[in-house]
């Protein structure tokens, strides 16, 4: 078993989560049951697929998860443009979070 927290992945996708929810929480409330959940779900998707596929056993489930972590960070990527769209507040603008988006998904 390996240790996810030893991963700079994990790490960088722990840290989207929390920005994602901070900044989510300003999106309109009739996106709550829509686009926001969906956001929030695949974001914590990426940490949770890492997370998993450290505590497999085979090599073959170990490699397995980081792809549909993977997967999870381009449904990040393609949804956080919705965010300059509703919160014009100051922090990471859509284009910061895609290019966090797409680190975690290279690391």
């Amino acid at each position: 078993m390996r240790d996810h927290t030893k991963l700079r992945a994990f790490e960088l996708a722990d840290r989207l989560v929390v920005e994602v929810y901070r900044a989510s929480r300003h999106f309109p409330r009739t996106e709550a049951f829509g686009l926001t959940s969906q956001l929030r779900r695949a974001v914590v998707s990426i940490a949770s697929n890492i997370v998993e596929g450290c505590a497999r056993h085979t090599q073959a489930d170990y490699v397995r998860f980081p792809d549909a972590a993977y997967g999870s960070a381009r449904e990040v990527e393609y949804q956080v443009p919705w965010h300059s769209a509703w919160d014009r507040s100051t922090g990471p603008t859509w284009k910061d979070w895609t290019r966090r988006a797409r680190r975690r998904a290279k690391s």
